[in-house]
């Protein structure tokens, strides 16, 4: 996708709060409040010593006192208030984001996805989503609340002297903006580098656990430990760089406090002294700038946090925009299913030509037999009929009408499609197969099962049914988890079944039980049978050669 600006990328995020914008003014009024109880406590502690000492402040000293009570606790409910109000608004558009992140990779998938790290996915969608609570919680609200809290105080200041008031006015500007923008500056894209770092470590560690067997079998362990010595080691260099950064931030930042606080002496001294400001005055006017820097304080740490804020933002939001390979569609006229054909059909991935004026009919009732060697075309043809990918020229037909015209409920009901590599989610053997079919009961599981050939092996597990498969179903052989997405596909009930290489994991013997049981399950259905061996194409009706 094309890369945005962070100005974008903020403006975007900033647009998510709209829903909650009355919380969000909520949590900007409570917080305003409170930082100013805060700020006005030393001020009213020197009113209290002022008074003391003789001036008339037009207040009394029981007042002075009673205000200082209200102050103090007015901050702890207001501070309470913004901070639940905030990680409120914070956690629910976190919920929001994830939900539509999901739907944005529902949509992506697979076509989008395909060969996309598995890890740096799963970056995307934990830790990437979780930073934007800092965003929310930490970043919009103490924005808004500086603003307004520290207008109030230089219009406070300025009350004793227009000149003190820019004084202070130049001190905020100072502390929350010009410092996290040379920061900023300054850090560059390390942000969006961490972020981009940790994904792949995550998309590596992830890739090794899963290939932990063939580590183990060629003694790769050390290299691979290396590898990732040497991933982390750069991780920690990147990372260690932005925490000299934050080191700096609050440096430079307390230096520009010190500096302003001296400035703010030095003027209300000189105008004390040329008869432009009472004692009282000066006293209130540098006591008033001391205590008010606790929201610009709160910014400066913006400059390096809010990096990594930016850059998980940015991949969210072009996971979130990103168009699907194909658009879902919906409102026309369902149909029946009746045959299938791909008509002159053209279709390359990037720039490779997988398939070129391919054409083939399928008719109802049939087996069709699809032989060819890797590489052909012959799983892309079943994806296409699928709608997974759209053709490049050419047509795809189910039924006489084009795929791209057939709603993708009615499309995908139409069709049983199981595919190479049997995925299975950790849960029981049961679950796993009912995902063909949400509602389908005990019984309509068990003769999926009969039909293909697997119910005698589960029943000879301790649970049965009830067995659970592991993760990634690596308590079961390949066979057997071939077995149990023909089960899916037999339960599914869809009169069009695509099968993709349904007996690669599969002996001579059990090759033989499957298609004896595919043959006689298959009546009054149409099924378009994949495999480069020849074979798996003795129960098609008719077999088509295909060539790369």
């Amino acid at each position: 996708m094309k890369k945005q600006s962070k100005a974008i990328i903020l403006l975007k995020m900033l647009g998510m709060v709209k829903p909650l914008l009355g919380y969000m003014l909520l949590a900007v009024i409570c917080g305003t409040l409170a930082f100013l109880a805060v700020e006005f406590i030393p001020v009213f502690g020197a009113y209290a010593i002022l008074t003391g000492l003789g001036y008339d402040l037009s207040i009394s000293l029981g007042m002075i006192f009673i205000c200082l009570i209200f102050f103090a606790l007015a901050r702890s409910v207001l501070r309470y208030i913004e901070q639940r109000t905030n990680h409120y608004i914070a956690f629910t558009l976190l919920a929001v984001v994830r939900d539509n992140v999901f739907k944005a990779l529902r949509k992506l998938c697979p076509a989008k996805l395909e060969g996309r790290d598995k890890g740096d996915l799963i970056a995307l969608i934990t830790s990437d989503v979780e930073l934007l609570e800092v965003f929310y919680a930490h970043t919009i609200s103490p924005i808004c609340i500086a603003v307004l809290s520290e207008s109030i105080m230089c219009i406070y200041i300025g009350s004793f002297h227009i000149l003190l008031g820019l004084v202070a006015l130049m001190a905020y500007i100072g502390v929350g903006i010009i410092i996290p923008l040379i920061i900023s500056k300054i850090s560059g894209t390390t942000g969006d580098e961490i972020r981009k770092m940790s994904g792949n470590m995550s998309g590596f560690v992830f890739e090794n656990i899963r290939g932990i067997d063939t580590t183990l079998q060629y003694d790769n362990g050390k290299e691979r430990l290396d590898s990732l010595n040497a991933m982390t080691d750069d991780l920690s260099i990147k990372q260690g760089r932005l925490n000299i950064l934050t080191g700096y931030n609050f440096a430079i930042a307390n230096s520009f406090i010190l500096v302003f606080d001296i400035i703010m002496v030095v003027a209300s001294l000189t105008l004390f002294r040329n008869g432009e400001l009472g004692f009282d005055g000066m006293i209130i006017s540098i006591i008033a700038l001391m205590s008010s820097y606790g929201p610009v304080s709160a910014l400066s740490s913006l400059g390096t946090t809010l990096q990594g804020t930016i850059a998980s933002g940015a991949r969210i939001l072009d996971i979130l925009e990103e168009e699907p390979e194909t658009e879902d569609i919906s409102g026309k006229e369902n149909i029946d299913f009746d045959n299938a054909r791909a008509e002159h059909v053209s279709f390359s991935y990037t720039d490779e030509k997988i398939l070129d004026d391919f054409s083939i009919e399928i008719n109802k009732n049939k087996i069709i037999g699809i032989l060819g060697k890797s590489g052909c075309g012959k799983s892309t043809l079943l994806k296409l009929l699928m709608r997974f990918w759209e053709v490049d020229s050419g047509a795809i037909t189910i039924s006489n009408v084009d795929v791209k015209d057939i709603n993708t409920t009615n499309l995908r009901n139409m069709e049983s499609y199981m595919n190479q590599d049997t995925q299975l989610f950790k849960d029981t053997i049961k679950e796993n197969i009912r995902l063909a079919k949400l509602d389908a009961t005990d019984e309509e599981i068990v003769e999926a099962c009969k039909k293909a050939s697997i119910h005698d092996f589960i029943m000879t597990l301790p649970d049965g049914y009830n067995t659970q498969v592991g993760e990634l179903g690596d308590t079961l052989s390949g066979g057997e988890k071939q077995r149990i997405g023909l089960a899916r596909a037999f339960l599914h009930g869809a009169p069009f079944i695509l099968l993709d290489e349904p007996t690669s994991n599969l002996d001579s013997l059990n090759e033989a039980v499957i298609l004896k049981s595919l043959k006689e399950e298959s009546k009054n259905k149409t099924v378009v049978l994949v495999s480069h061996r020849q074979s798996t194409m003795r129960i098609s009706d008719t077999t088509v050669m295909m060539a790369k």
